[in-house]
């Protein structure tokens, strides 16, 4: 993204016009931002633990006249390429990175298509008896992972469409959901594990073939839930226990180098805020502390993890920030985070999540923001710009 960095910028408060240029620098952050969306329609970048880069080019959705569809943007030039023309609504946002495939679901069945050749390949389709939901790809790119709910748990998200419903409501249920896999070769479907739990955010590792992650869903005060299961033993590990009343740990994500599992940690929620890491082997755990205004919906870090990113929140989320509308960056310095903000979010409308990525570079933050009116994605520049 090197290119994006040559030409003059204006500097503008970010969402003060509607229209902005394609680029410009922040007023408040002197932090350059740019538009990667540069179509017609609404455009999403991927949810925040979802890879979706593929060498320089980054995997988004768009929904325009053509329906919702995926696209590519490269990065250095901003070339936008259509990936899918499906008839049908899709769900599911899982790259592979090594095969250059994008994953994704229509109804009972699971496509990918190859992202230079456009090529589509029907993978799956699941039988009548076990209507699921795929999430993730294994690190070798062999297995698809995810979630099988009841009709019953169907049933109470209808009848409870807004998220302050359902929540309790289906975690009050306990009913029972079944993690598999799919094997992509082979065509095997394989139940994993079924609990009488919301099992949930399942993801497998970054870099281990046989460690997938999961959650149990629900009001996070009255959950204990991280978890993992080693699919070829089929042992299930809690990996962070709460210590005190009112405790919340959440969001999480797999460390790029797999090593770590980060989450949002809350000693008690809504009170004192961290962002926590778990080493997946030792079960050992440190915690870096931000302050009220700098906690984010979700976070994200780099390959070193020396470096942290978070898409700030509104007054109407947990941490009651009277200021959080910011994209940050953090850098970790003893057992606390320093917070730099790179965007000006107040003319953000927050019910859209901004989760944030590193570009494959690390040298820019990407997000979707809603700012300008339609969602749009955009990267920001780490480094600050010289006005």
């Amino acid at each position: 993204m090197a290119t994006l960095a040559t030409q003059a910028q204006q500097v503008l408060e970010t969402g003060s016009q509607k229209p902005m240029p394609e680029s410009w620098i922040d007023k408040d952050t002197h932090h350059k931002i740019v538009r990667l969306s540069n179509k017609p329609g609404s455009n999403a970048s991927f949810y925040f633990h979802n890879n979706p880069f593929v060498g320089n080019k980054m995997v988004f959705y768009s929904t325009d006249q053509n329906g919702k569809q995926l696209y590519t943007v490269d990065l250095a030039t901003r070339k936008i390429e259509q990936i899918t023309h499906q008839a049908s609504p899709m769900s599911g946002e899982i790259v592979g990175v090594k095969g250059k495939n994008v994953f994704y679901q229509i109804k009972d069945s699971v496509f990918r298509t190859n992202i230079e050749s456009k090529i589509t390949e029907l993978v799956f389709v699941f039988p009548g008896d076990f209507k699921a939901t795929v999430t993730t790809l294994n690190a070798d790119e062999t297995l698809l992972g995810g979630y099988r709910s009841t009709d019953a748990e169907k049933e109470i998200y209808r009848k409870n469409p807004e998220k302050h419903q359902y929540f309790n409501a289906i975690y009050e249920a306990k009913l029972p959901r079944t993690l598999f896999t799919i094997d992509v070769r082979t065509k095997k479907l394989n139940k994993l594990f079924t609990d009488s739990a919301w099992l949930n955010h399942v993801q497998f590792s970054s870099t281990d073939p046989s460690l997938l992650m999961f959650c149990h869903e629900g009001p996070w005060h009255k959950v204990n839930r991280i978890h993992t299961i080693d699919i070829k033993a089929g042992k299930v590990q809690l990996m962070h226990k709460r210590t005190m009343d009112m405790e919340i740990a959440g969001h999480e994500w797999f460390a790029p180098n797999g090593k770590t599992i980060w989450f949002d940690l809350q000693q008690p929620r809504g009170a004192t805020f961290f962002v926590a890491g778990v080493d997946v082997k030792t079960l050992q755990e440190k915690k870096y502390s931000l302050q009220r205004d700098e906690w984010s919906i979700h976070f994200t870090t780099t390959r070193d993890e020396k470096l942290f990113a978070g898409d700030g929140g509104d007054s109407g989320q947990v941490a009651k920030a009277k200021n959080g509308r910011w994209i940050y960056l953090f850098r970790p310095n003893g057992d606390r985070f320093e917070s730099e903000k790179l965007v000006n979010m107040s003319h953000h409308y927050y019910k859209l999540e901004p989760n944030v990525h590193f570009s494959p570079d690390e040298k820019w933050i990407i997000f979707r923001a809603n700012f300008e009116g339609e969602p749009q994605v955009y990267a920001v520049e780490i480094a600050r710009s010289k006005l």
